[in-house]
């Protein structure tokens, strides 16, 4: 709706000119004057009340309101905004001396190197070396290292630290010396933002009683935010074709979603799948991506910075991949260039060994692994 608002002037300008069309005499509405300050004040209560339209006209439509009113608005909907997800991952427990069992409870804190970000040890009862009745893996005598699970213990995309930036144990660990994370976590996402909720309110709309595509692919999103979906349609889990059945892939961005996400998932698809069909909720197999490549320097300096930040941008590349998503040598190629500008040349790309990009199979997802770096010249 387009408004006609009036500025203080043009207020002052009309009030004089009404005024004067219904005196007599000559009115003196000059600066100083009393009845110009009477206007000015008139003009003033007019601006504040246009205001006061203006964010009521604001906060009752859901195109424009923003943060509280638009939670509000949307909740007579019955629809709620997204809450922020911690990332999750695995971390390296060592020790220097293996000659006695060493017990790493869950709950166990680790920080990153600044100490501003704390991740907790979480459960993972399919571990061989998960011990039930301690509430905590047991690394058995003649073992100098477990791969444990972890979660950050704040919500948000600030979790999503680089490989190598845990390196605290946060209380003393008996028989543990050192952590750290040689995989950098990706999962992590902030609260959704207004955009976001808005878009997903028109899929809630539009996919209101259909059983459709649509209907599917808004019930996961509606799970949590963050979540890669693929949905194929008259498969099997095995891939063979099976008619009346569909299957739902899902990715929370670590290519290994937890089976509690699975459960909740597939209760979400339950509610609004079509009468007489079965499906199938998976997660992606996952496809290691190696990466061989080499850079050329305009400039003779240190490169040990330049090669830290190739492999965080590539493995950064690699690691936002969706389902299904090709993994491009020359996308590769521009993350490394895009590292620093003094490097002048990207040249040598290999992807898992071979100079061509990766295809996925299907309900597969890419993941980087090692991206091995050299310097020409260097």
């Amino acid at each position: 709706m387009n408004l006609s608002l009036k500025t203080f002037a043009l207020l002052i300008e009309d009030m004089g000119a009404a005024l004067q069309s219904s005196a007599t005499v000559l009115i003196d509405v000059s600066v100083g004057s009393v009845i110009r300050a009477i206007f000015e004040a008139n003009a003033s209560v007019a601006l504040w009340m246009q205001w006061l339209i203006l964010q009521v006209l604001q906060t009752t439509r859901a195109a424009t309101s923003n943060g509280a009113d638009l939670d509000s608005w949307m909740q007579d909907f019955c629809l709620t905004r997204l809450p922020a997800s911690p990332s999750s991952g695995t971390v390296l427990f060592s020790r220097f001396a293996n000659s006695l069992p060493a017990l790493v409870p869950v709950g166990s804190v680790v920080k990153t190197t600044d100490g501003a970000l704390s991740f907790a040890v979480s459960e993972d009862d399919t571990s061989s070396i998960w011990s039930a009745s301690q509430s905590g893996y047991v690394i058995p005598s003649g073992v100098s290292n477990a791969i444990l699970p972890v979660t950050c213990t704040s919500s948000g995309a600030a979790g999503n630290v680089l490989a190598g930036a845990i390196s605290i144990i946060a209380a003393s660990l008996p028989g543990i010396d050192c952590v750290t994370n040689a995989n950098p976590f990706v999962n992590g996402v902030d609260a959704e933002s207004d955009e976001a909720f808005r878009l997903r309110f028109q899929n809630y709309l539009g996919s209101r009683s259909r059983a459709t595509l649509a209907a599917i692919t808004n019930a996961v999103a509606n799970v949590q935010q963050g979540l890669d979906v693929l949905i194929q349609e008259n498969i099997a889990a095995d891939g063979s074709a099976r008619l009346g059945c569909f299957v739902v892939t899902v990715d929370d961005g670590s290519g290994h979603p937890s089976a509690n996400l699975l459960t909740v998932v597939a209760s979400a698809v339950d509610a609004v799948r079509p009468i007489g069909t079965t499906f199938f909720v998976l997660p992606p197999t996952v496809m290691v991506a190696n990466v061989t490549l080499c850079i050329t320097l305009r400039q003779s300096n240190d490169s040990t910075t330049y090669l830290s930040q190739v492999q965080a941008l590539v493995a950064d590349y690699l690691n936002k991949l969706t389902i299904g998503r090709v993994a491009s040598i020359t996308r590769v190629a521009r993350s490394a260039y895009m590292a620093n500008p003094n490097i002048d040349n990207v040249s040598g790309v290999l992807l898992n060994g071979l100079p061509s990009d990766i295809v996925p199979p299907a309900r597969t997802v890419i993941r980087a692994g090692t991206v091995t770096v050299t310097v020409n010249g260097g």
